[in-house]
C-alpha cells in the first residue's frame, strides 16, 4: 500500500521510520518532509496547510492511507476535505481536533463531564482578567486558547508578571489570534507524565507513558520550547495511577466527546499532572507528541498501519497494542538561541554514526539538504534517542550518542531524565 504523510518535524520522521517497518506498505510519502525522512519516504513539495494540493495529490498517487502528524491541519480541518474526496486518512476531524484547537473548549469539556483538572476561568476581555488575577493566588497559569507551538502558556509568580502575561497574550498577541481567548488557571504541582492513546470514536488504547521537558534550560529553567527531550516510561505512572486515568479519565473524555457529537478518531495525547490529590489533566492534545513520538514509537511493537486502520474503521478493540519492556531516551539538539532567535545552515556530522547502531537512532526536526551535507534548518534540529534495559541505561546511551553528532552552535540540555535519579 501507498502511505502519505502529512508534516515536517522530528514526530513525523519518527512516524514514517515506524511505517517503514510494515510489510503491508511498499511506498511512503512525506509532505513537505525534511533531509531525515527521504532515507523512508519521497518528500513532496505541498506545505501542511494546502488541503487541497494534498488531496489532489493523494488522488494522482493512489495514496490508500494519509497520516497527518502535525497539529495545525488537524484543527483547520484537512480530514474533513480528504474524507469527503473519498480519502482514508488517520486523524480527528476538524469538530474533535478542537480538543486541542481550543484549550477553553476542553476545560469546559472537563468542568461538564467531571474529569479531574485544575479549577479555571476563560476570558475574551484583558480588563477582566486583570480584575480575576487581583484575588488570585500565586503562581497561577496563563493560557493562549489557541495553537501555540506549545509556547502559549505562562506560569506568573506575581500580579506584575501575570499583568505582563495578559498584556503579552491578549493585547500584544505575540501568539495571534490563540491570544484572543485566555484560561487562567490554578497552578498544580506534581510530577508531568503525558500518556498518548489510539481512539477509534469509542475504544481507547493508551500507549506506554513518556515525559516531556518542555523549558529550555537545565533544571527546567528558561523559556517554554516545543519540548527538549523526553524519557519513556515513566517511573512515577504506576499501575495504580493507570487504573484511575482510565477509569476517570481516558474513557470519560472520548466518550464525552462522542456524548457532543464530536466523534474522535487518530490520538488523544493526554497531558497530565499527579497531584497529591490524584492525577489531573494540564491539556489534551490531538495528535503524537513531538519528542514524546521519539520515545514511545521505538518502543511499539505492533504494526502501526494495522492501528491507524482500525481507528478509522472503529475496530481498535481487536487490536493488541504491545510495546517492547525496555526504556528509551530522546535529548533534542537545538540550535543556540533556540527558542527565541538562531542562526541556520550550519553542516551536520556524524549522522553515519547512527546506522550501524541497534537501538540508536537521530529523528530530524529542522534540517535541510546543503551543498556540502544535511545542514541546520530550524531551533530544535535533531532528536537523539537510545533504547535501554531500563531508564538509567537509556540515558547514558543517549547522552553518549549526544556526542557522535558535530554542528556549530550546537546546544541540549544536560538533565533529561534526570527524574529518573530521583524515582
Amino acid at each position: 500500500m501507498k502511505v502519505l504523510i502529512v508534516g515536517s518535524g522530528g514526530r513525523e520522521h519518527a512516524i514514517a521510520w515506524k511505517v517503514a517497518q510494515s510489510p503491508r506498505v511498499d511506498k511512503i510519502y512525506c509532505a513537505p518532509g525534511n533531509a531525515g525522512i527521504e532515507e523512508y519516504a519521497e518528500c513532496v513539495d505541498i506545505k501542511a496547510m494546502e488541503f487541497d494540493a494534498l488531496a489532489a495529490f493523494a488522488k494522482e498517487k493512489g495514496i490508500d492511507l494519509t497520516v497527518v502528524g502535525m497539529d495545525d491541519p488537524l484543527v483547520g480541518g484537512i480530514v474533513d476535505v480528504f474524507e469527503a474526496q473519498g480519502l482514508r486518512v488517520f486523524g480527528p476531524r476538524k469538530n474533535a481536533a478542537i480538543l486541542e484547537g481550543s484549550k477553553a473548549f476542553s476545560k469546559d469539556l472537563m468542568k461538564k463531564y467531571n474529569i479531574p483538572t485544575a479549577a479555571y476561568e476563560n476570558f475574551t476581555d484583558p480588563q477582566a482578567a486583570l480584575e480575576y488575577l487581583k484575588t488570585s493566588k500565586f503562581p497561577i497559569v496563563l493560557k493562549a486558547d489557541g495553537l501555540a507551538l506549545g509556547k502559549g502558556v505562562l506560569i506568573c509568580n506575581s500580579y506584575e508578571e501575570a499583568e505582563a502575561g495578559v498584556r503579552e497574550i491578549m493585547t500584544d498577541k505575540k501568539f495571534g489570534s490563540a491570544g484572543n481567548c485566555m484560561v487562567i488557571e490554578e497552578f498544580m504541582t506534581g510530577r508531568e507524565v503525558s500518556v498518548l492513546s489510539y481512539v477509534d470514536g469509542k475504544t481507547i488504547k493508551p500507549m506506554t507513558s513518556a515525559q516531556d521537558h518542555k523549558r529550555a534550560g537545565d533544571g527546567d529553567t528558561g523559556l517554554n520550547t516545543g519540548g527538549m527531550g523526553t524519557f519513556s516510561p515513566s517511573p512515577f505512572y504506576t499501575e495504580e495511577v493507570d487504573e484511575f486515568c482510565r477509569k476517570y479519565i481516558y474513557q470519560p473524555t472520548v466518550d464525552a466527546m462522542a456524548a457532543e457529537g464530536r466523534e474522535f478518531k487518530g490520538i488523544i495525547f493526554f497531558g497530565l499532572m499527579l497531584t497529591e490529590d490524584g492525577p489531573k489533566v494540564l491539556e489534551y492534545n490531538a495528535r503524537f507528541g513531538d519528542p514524546e513520538a521519539q520515545v514511545v514509537l521505538p518502543r511499539m511493537k505492533t504494526d502501526i498501519v494495522d492501528v491507524f486502520e482500525a481507528c478509522i474503521d472503529g475496530t481498535l478493540d481487536q487490536i493488541d497494542l504491545q510495546f517492547e519492556d525496555n526504556a528509551a531516551v530522546c535529548v533534542v539538539l537545538a540550535s543556540d538561541g533556540y527558542p527565541v532567535s538562531y542562526k541556520k545552515g550550519y553542516l551536520i556530522e556524524g549522522l553515519d554514526a547512527f546506522k550501524e547502531k541497534d537501538g540508536y537512532y537521530v529523528f530530524h526536526a529542522g534540517t535541510a539538504k546543503g551543498k556540502d551535507g544535511i545542514v541546520t534548518n530550524g531551533g530544535r534540529v535533531l532528536g537523539v534517542t537510545a533504547t535501554g534495559p531500563n531508564l538509567k541505561a537509556a540515558r547514558k546511551n543517549a547522552y553518549e550518542a549526544v556526542d557522535w553528532v558535530k554542528f556549530e552552535n550546537k546546544y541540549y540540555r544536560n538533565d533529561i531524565g534526570k527524574a529518573i535519579d530521583e524515582a
